[in-house]
Order: structure tokens, then sequence, then C-alpha cells
């Protein structure tokens, strides 16, 4: 494997993360490939092509004030113009609760990704997420800025 294309699929598995955080779920368009088939079963989610998980992720992500996927080091192996990836994900998602009080939810979980390199660099061909651990009700505190 190239470094160019270990590094290119890093930024492409980290992009996903900053979109997804952002709330900008339309720029998930440059991230995976029109065929996409993306498997959410893991937390309830849905299988589908992009279209229907940008929805998906719009209408579950969209309760909470601030989310944070912090992504893990892929383990990358590459076959030509195709690669798999699989990385791990720490999920810390913010929300208030009916009685106003800040509560974080963390979600643990793995990426299993396989990819394709398309004339526009390389894309998610199918993303599939593997529960690891879900822990809510936690008590976010004011310590520092917010």
């Amino acid at each position: 494997m190239s470094v160019e294309d270990r590094l290119a699929i890093q930024d492409l598995i980290a992009r996903y993360a900053v979109v997804v955080d952002s709330g900008d779920f339309d720029a998930l368009d440059d991230l995976f490939s029109p065929d996409a088939r993306i498997d959410f079963t893991a937390f309830g989610g849905p299988v589908g092509a992009p279209g229907e998980i940008k929805r998906f992720l719009s209408d579950s992500l969209g309760i909470f004030r601030r989310t944070q996927h912090m992504m893990g080091l892929p383990l990358i192996t590459l076959d030509g113009d195709r690669a798999s990836a699989r990385t791990s994900c720490s999920n810390p998602m913010v929300i208030s609760d009916s009685d106003g009080a800040t509560k974080v939810w963390l979600i643990g979980l793995w990426y299993d990704d396989e990819l394709v390199r398309t004339d526009a660099g390389w894309r998610f061909a199918s993303r599939r997420q593997e529960r690891c651990y879900s822990v809510v009700g936690l008590t976010d505190t004011p310590l520092g800025p917010a």
C-alpha cells in the first residue's frame, strides 16, 4: 500500500467524523460512492443508501446539542483500487434532559468499511457499525468553556 493511499483513506475517515459532527449531512455525498450500502442497525438505525442515511443522521443526531466522533487509527488493507478498513470510534453526545439537565451519552463502536478508488479519490463503498458499548445519563459538568 502506498503512503499516499493510506493517508487519503485516513483523511476520508476523519472527514466523515467532521462532516457528521458539523451537521453538514449533504457533504456526505463527497465521501460515499453513489451506490454505497450503509448499515447502522447496530444502534437501531437503517440499512440504506447515502440519501436514506443522511435523513436518518439528521433526524437522530438533531436531538443532541453536541456530538464528537473520535476516530481511532484505522487498520487498512489495500487491494488495488479497493480497500477495507476497521476503525474504532468513541462518540460522546451531549443532550438536554426534559428537566433541563445536561447529560452525556457515550457510544463505543467500530466502523467496518469497504472503500473504492474513484476518479474523485477514495470513497466509502460500504460502511457498517459494530456496537461495543452504550452508556447514557452521564452528567456534563461546567468545567472550562462550553
